[in-house]
């Protein structure tokens, strides 16, 4: 075996245990974030609920994306020299150290003026909420909290350490949850504002805690090297050009992709009232469990991959990638593959998720929930949004590795004109038909449309250019046996649905004899269908793998 091949072998082999311990971890947060929802959306009221889960939680995100988001992908591909000393004592590349020393840099006056920003624009029956200034104030600096972790995150994803971070928000998650119930069961409801808001803060503080406990010498000489940053001692500390100028194009274009990302929550906090955005806010919670435990670990793991694998001579330069043919086909394969996982799970909640939601609904939505339009949001989800959902993260995953300057200015310009096209479609959805929440659900999955369609075309034309020793895209698909099981089985769960079936009644008393029987054949039509997936694509998925492996 070629040494080529022994380390694309040995990085498939990491990103599998990447992508595994993030699932863990995902698991593990969207678990417990399960429950805490599951309690809040009975101790706190709609109003407050949509409060903290869409508009605090955007005002979180937008500072913590805007921050840290461009610095983290362009460093991910950052390929340090096998010569440096600085490695041999377990230190960053100074360049990469640096600039990995931006985000909290950036953090602090992006979270006073989102923060401000935030205030000035909000209506005066949302300020009028007990607790509402200081929870916006808490959520600022939790969220600089998170940013002072990030060049120790930063550190580790790059050393492929990924443990530490699932240490880091595990523990982190369950600390939120802990915190928010029991202020809020302390308090009651007049403090639940307050008790969200001191949740997510010790989320940031348990962060950059277990970071520390990683990296114990690595904060001491922050003051040192921020100081020496800023006054531009370019002899011993230094921003590498290339690689500033690629992290500061990402964070360009994460601004328009923020947007875009989130312009479901923009578009649902000026249009609804507090209660609709508790019923977007549980129905969205609730419907991205898939996502974020299945598809985000996937992303992130095969950004890793792309990255790491492609970050070699040309790449580096800006250039076509590695013509390497190994290369090539090893990167060409696990695209194959993850879209091919993506094909399949998305025949199964096409096939199986409608036919029981109702079923699924009655136990999981508190009664009072049942009578907003969170029901109708989380119908769409399994047929429209997540499929989206899993391709757009896929092929912009390998967007994000594989593009260069240029290509980043290209893509910029797409999703400035995605975002009108995705305006349009929310006043044309929401406004003129007046389909509400539901119409932002399929507004959202149209712009998730549009750019996954933007990122196949540039994956379809970079392996155009680059040897892929005739690899096609056929392996993508799954065979004629998987599409005529699906097609079956959802015509046998559909016919066995019960009559007058849905939302009769709420919890475990809604449940009856006919939807105990619908259960037991969906289970049945699931484990022959996935049964025929395996045996049906065994011996391709060995093959594909071998190539992976280098074998």
């Amino acid at each position: 075996m070629s040494s080529n091949s022994g380390s694309q072998s040995s990085l498939s082999s990491k990103a599998l245990g990447i992508a595994s311990s993030l699932m863990l971890l995902q698991l593990l947060s969207r678990g417990v974030t399960f429950a805490l929802n599951q309690a809040l959306a009975r101790l706190a009221s709609p109003a407050v609920f949509g409060t903290a889960s869409i508009q605090f939680e955007l005002l979180s995100s937008t500072i913590l994306f805007l921050s840290r988001e461009g610095v983290r992908n362009a460093l991910l591909r950052a390929k340090s020299d096998p010569g440096d000393k600085t490695q041999d004592n377990g230190n960053m590349h100074p360049s990469i150290e640096n600039i990995s020393l931006l985000p909290p840099l950036l953090g602090v006056p992006v979270a006073l003026f989102s923060a401000l920003l935030y205030l000035y624009l909000t209506p005066p029956a949302t300020l009028s909420q007990p607790y509402f200034t200081q929870s916006v104030a808490i959520y600022a600096l939790a969220a600089v909290l998170v940013l002072i972790s990030e060049p120790l995150y930063i550190r580790a994803q790059n050393d492929l350490q990924f443990g530490i971070r699932v240490r880091a928000e595990g523990s982190a998650v369950i600390l939120k949850a802990v915190v928010s119930v029991a202020i809020i069961v302390w308090g009651g409801e007049e403090k639940a504002l307050l008790a969200f808001a001191l949740g997510q803060a010790a989320y940031g503080f348990c962060t950059l805690v277990v970071f520390w406990l990683a990296y114990p010498t690595q904060l001491k000489l922050w003051p040192s090297k921020i100081a020496e940053t800023v006054h531009g001692n370019v002899r011993e500390y230094y921003f590498e050009p290339k690689l500033l100028r690629l992290s500061m194009a990402m964070t360009s274009q994460s601004f328009i992709k923020h947007l875009l990302t989130e312009g479901d929550k923009f578009a649902v906090s000026m249009i609804s009232t507090l209660e609709d955005q508790g019923a977007y806010a549980i129905a969205s919670n609730y419907g991205s469990l898939v996502a974020r435990i299945v598809f985000q670990p996937i992303e992130e793991s095969s950004r890793v991959f792309f990255s790491k694998a492609l970050a070699s001579e040309d790449a580096q330069k800006g250039k076509q990638a590695s013509k390497e043919t190994n290369t090539m086909t090893s990167v060409h394969t696990v695209l194959s593959l993850i879209l091919l996982f993506d094909v399949h799970l998305t025949l199964l909640l096409v096939t199986f998720a409608p036919p029981y939601l109702p079923t699924l609904l009655k136990l999981l939505l508190p009664p009072r929930y049942l009578l907003t339009s969170a029901p109708q949001i989380l119908a769409l989800y399994p047929t429209i949004l997540l499929p989206t959902m899993a391709f757009n993260g896929t092929l912009e995953a390998f967007l994000a590795s594989t593009s260069t300057p240029s290509v980043m200015k290209a893509h910029a310009q797409f999703l400035v004109g995605a975002s009108v096209a995705s305006a349009g479609a929310v006043w044309l959805l929401v406004e003129y038909l007046q389909w509400k929440t539901t119409g932002l659900v399929w507004a959202n999955s149209f712009n998730l449309f549009l750019r996954a369609g933007w990122a196949g075309w540039w994956a379809w034309e970079w392996f155009g250019k680059n040897a892929a020793a005739g690899r096609s895209w056929h392996q993508a698909f799954p065979p004629l046996p998987v599409w005529v099981t699906c097609l079956l089985c959802g015509a046998v769960v559909r016919a066995t649905f019960p009559e007058g079936g849905g939302l009769k009644g709420s919890g475990w008393k809604g449940i009856g004899l006919e939807d105990i029987r619908h259960v037991g054949v969906g289970a049945t039509c699931a484990l022959l269908t996935v049964a025929v997936c395996f045996l049906s694509q065994r011996k391709h998925l060995q093959q594909e793998l071998s190539i992976v492996r280098g074998k």
